[in-house]
């Protein structure tokens, strides 16, 4: 059964489920029906017995009565005569008629247990039990009210054969019958399995060949619906769109961080090659020293900047959150960030008091220190920078205003990629890294950034960070 397909397990299972209720059913049918065809005997035995009380009749005399009927029989009763149906004749239903007089003097029609019932007194409107040889008979007397049959009984007798003939009969019936439809059912069962699991089968052949060809950019193709399937169709191809958008970006990633770390690492090695080859002054010792300590410095905090993004990006159990004052975090940092003032620019802040998020102080400090550090570094000389603070309903909004070089409206949409850098401002400072964990740090804070800039007049970014109210999060 392991090895066995959805298909043929859920037939094997319905199967036996349909064989067992099947079976139930057979046993409830004959369990009932014996019951139910033995009360249809008895009832059709009084059913019989009072319409046969109504074929007999007593005349006088037969001056008005037509003797040349055939429908009727005529016997000679006391001072008059019997008329008796020609039907009183007839077996209706395996029920048996006989007229008998009060006496136990058969009169006439048919009794195939007279000698059992010789001596069985009658009683009006009563089964009575009589076996005969190995058989059970039912018998029923009535009384004949009409006038001039007084001390005439009607007897009937059935034998419960008659329903053990009915009885065969249903089961020859529920044997071919009930397997037959059992039959069609589990056939039935089985093609509409397949049917149902088809979608299954090409959500299978479609990740086989995506795994075959390692093309994620192929998609599985149910059609329209909405049932499980479907939606489980669907949920693969979400999957391999963010697989696929997943892998172009660690492969752009590893081709940008090995394109950054190309370029100091060859100058350390020429610098080395330089030193070594020749004798040198102290002061060229000390210059080429300086060469390599300052790429080497670039080299780590781009290392540093690839890890804290790769574990940002996985959501590093590192970084807890708790209950962060936004409004303090400015009011500490921005006094500090303010003595730079790389090229003669000029920092100011204004935050509105008690805004509290629910985040992680390491974070949003790194993501207020990018932000600024990047005014810096695109700002004009003897500018300015403004960070704001304020919040909505719902949300503190973060804002770091310049008014430098500016961004074209065409790299705006690329300045959060990792490792950008827009041609015309840049300045080889940066790693290229700051606005992607910018913008990493704000995701993973539920939130998102924007950008807002003008060629030449400078650039606003604004962050948005879900907050917190009241003492929810200490």
């Amino acid at each position: 059964m392991r090895g066995a397909s959805i298909r043929l397990k859920i037939t094997l299972w319905f199967s036996a489920a349909l064989i067992l209720v099947a079976a139930i059913t057979y046993g409830v049918i004959f369990a009932i029906s014996r019951q139910v065809i033995l009360k249809n005997i008895r009832d059709s035995l009084i059913e019989t017995m009072a319409h046969n009380v109504d074929e007999v009749e007593y005349y006088a005399d037969l001056h008005h009565v037509d003797l040349t009927s055939t429908l009727d029989h005529y016997l000679r009763y006391g001072e008059g005569y019997l008329e008796v149906d020609d039907d009183f004749l007839d077996e209706v239903n395996g029920v048996f008629t006989a007229l008998y007089q009060e006496d136990g003097t058969f009169l006439y029609g048919e009794n195939p247990i007279a000698r059992e019932t010789q001596d069985l007194p009658f009683q009006n409107e009563v089964i009575q039990e009589v076996t005969a040889g190995d058989v059970l008979y039912y018998v029923y007397d009535c009384a004949l009210p009409q006038a001039g049959l007084s001390g005439l009984w009607l007897r009937g007798a059935v034998a419960e054969t008659q329903g053990k003939v009915q009885l065969t009969n249903i089961a020859q019936m529920s044997l071919i019958l009930m397997p037959l439809l059992v039959l069609a059912a589990i056939v039935g069962g089985y093609l509409i399995a397949g049917r149902m699991l088809r979608p299954m089968q090409k959500i299978t052949a479609a990740a086989a060949e995506i795994r075959a060809g390692g093309d994620l950019n192929k998609r599985i193709e149910l059609g329209k619906g909405g049932d499980e399937l479907h939606q489980l169709a669907g949920q693969f191809n979400a999957m391999f769109a963010r697989l696929d958008e997943a892998f172009q970006n660690e492969r752009q990633f590893t081709s940008d961080a090995s394109h950054e770390l190309r370029t100091p690492m060859s100058v350390i090695l020429a610098q080395c090659e330089l030193a070594l080859e020749e004798d040198g002054t102290t002061k060229e010792y000390r210059e080429a020293l300086q060469v390599i300590a300052r790429q080497g410095k670039k080299m780590a905090r781009l290392i540093q900047d690839m890890l804290d993004f790769s574990r940002l990006e996985l959501q590093s159990e590192r970084y807890t959150l708790e209950r962060v004052d936004l409004s303090a975090l400015l009011e500490t940092q921005c006094p500090d960030l303010a003595l730079i003032r790389e090229q003669g620019i000029t920092l100011t802040w204004d935050a509105a008091p008690g805004i509290a998020v629910r985040g992680n102080r390491e974070l949003l400090t790194r993501l207020l220190t990018n932000l600024v550090s990047n005014a810096y570094r695109y700002g004009r000389p003897d500018g300015h920078i403004q960070v704001s603070l304020t919040e909505t309903a719902a949300e503190a909004v973060l804002t770091v205003a310049d008014d430098g070089i500016g961004i074209a409206q065409e790299e705006q949409e690329k300045i959060f990629r990792r490792f950008y850098q827009a041609d015309s401002s840049r300045t080889g400072q940066g790693s290229g890294l700051g606005l992607s964990m910018v913008q990493e740090i704000a995701r993973f804070h539920g939130g998102g950034v924007s950008l807002t800039s003008e060629v030449g007049k400078g650039s606003t970014f604004t962050v948005l960070i879900k907050k917190i109210r009241g003492l929810m999060f200490l």
